[in-house]
């Protein structure tokens, strides 16, 4: 009679094994599974077949790899009659909305069973905080949309950038001012001091006062009064002590045309210059740090006559300090009558 049913080409390979040869020695096992002398790796023990005795084992073995464990010892007086590997069964296509969620098998749909781009956005419902891990990738700006506007201030210049410890006025020139700022200064250490009183000229100009006690350099930090702000990129104010005079002002000197060494002294001067008018034809002025001197032999004066200059002294940070001074020479009698 015909066969009736599925065509044969309708099922899955049925792979026959080679026997195993129970033991007592290997007792449950593992015993290597072979096909023809080779290793053979099932695909899981629900498709193999399995007789011993005359009885088709079911439920009572595992498979690791290509070898086969019994739940129970194995004799030598045990025979396996067949080894069959039934593949997948029955090959069949299922119809629409056949195959319901529980069919599948948990982990059976891997990433190499999803094409590129099949899930969309509508199918995310939401994303756990624990499963954002390690690095974000990298989103360019250009995707970003329907971001708010923002516009934020600019710090690019001031004058004067050395100031002393006490109040000074400082003007910021940058970009996008907003009347009126808040204005601080930060120092290298991270100490911040904000400005006594800021005055508001124009988006590109601003005037902030300040009294900064600590020498240092500051950054400036302006922030308008919708929250946008900016610091300068470098530390473009530096408060530093002016040199001090410690040679009084007035006379240094009195006397005959021969100068001997006159040393004039400042703390914090890195140069001495003579700014206003000029000393004595024939002296010599020679500037060093932390002083200066006068010495030679004058030949601008040939009567008792005065000289009047200034002596600015300047500091590292272009700080100066202005002294006024004068030298006075006298001379002798000479060519006098005498008395008989």
């Amino acid at each position: 009679m015909a066969y009736i049913g599925q065509g044969l080409d309708r099922f899955s390979n049925v792979e026959k094994l080679d026997a195993i040869t129970p033991a007592t020695a290997t007792g449950a096992g593992p015993y290597n599974l072979l096909k023809g002398g080779v290793a053979f790796t099932p695909s899981s023990a629900d498709t193999m077949v399995v007789s011993i005795d005359g009885v088709v084992q079911y439920g009572n073995f595992s498979v690791s790899g290509s070898t086969i464990t019994f739940n129970a010892a194995l004799a030598d007086a045990n025979t396996c009659d067949f080894i069959y590997h039934m593949g997948t069964g029955l090959l069949s296509t299922p119809v629409d909305n056949s195959v319901s969620t529980a069919k599948i098998v948990d982990s059976n749909i891997t990433t190499a069973k999803i094409n590129n781009s099949a899930v969309t956005d509508a199918k995310i419902a939401t994303v756990a905080a624990s499963k954002l891990t390690g690095a974000l990738p990298a989103i360019s700006g250009a995707n970003l949309t329907n971001l708010p506007a923002e516009t934020k201030p600019s710090v690019d210049s001031i004058s004067p950038s050395v100031i002393e410890n006490t109040q000074t006025a400082v003007t910021i020139t940058g970009t996008n001012f907003i009347s009126v700022p808040q204005v601080e200064a930060i120092n290298s250490t991270g100490a911040i001091v904000a400005a006594d009183s800021i005055t508001f000229t124009s988006a590109t100009q601003i005037v902030a006062t300040f009294t900064l006690p600590v020498d240092g350099t500051y950054f400036l930090r302006v922030e308008n009064n919708d929250g946008n702000a900016a610091r300068s990129s470098s530390a473009l104010l530096t408060v530093s002590d002016a040199p001090a005079w410690t040679t009084a002002a007035g006379s240094i000197y009195t006397g005959a045309s021969v100068v001997s060494t006159i040393t004039l002294s400042a703390t914090g001067a890195t140069s001495f210059a003579v700014t206003t008018g000029s000393i004595p034809t024939g002296l010599t002025f020679t500037s060093g740090t932390g002083s200066c001197t006068i010495a030679g032999t004058q030949t601008e004066f040939t009567a008792a006559g005065t000289k009047n200059f200034s002596i600015t002294a300047t500091d590292g940070e272009g700080q100066t300090a202005v002294r006024a001074f004068s030298m006075s020479f006298t001379f002798g009698m000479s060519g006098s009558g005498g008395f008989n």
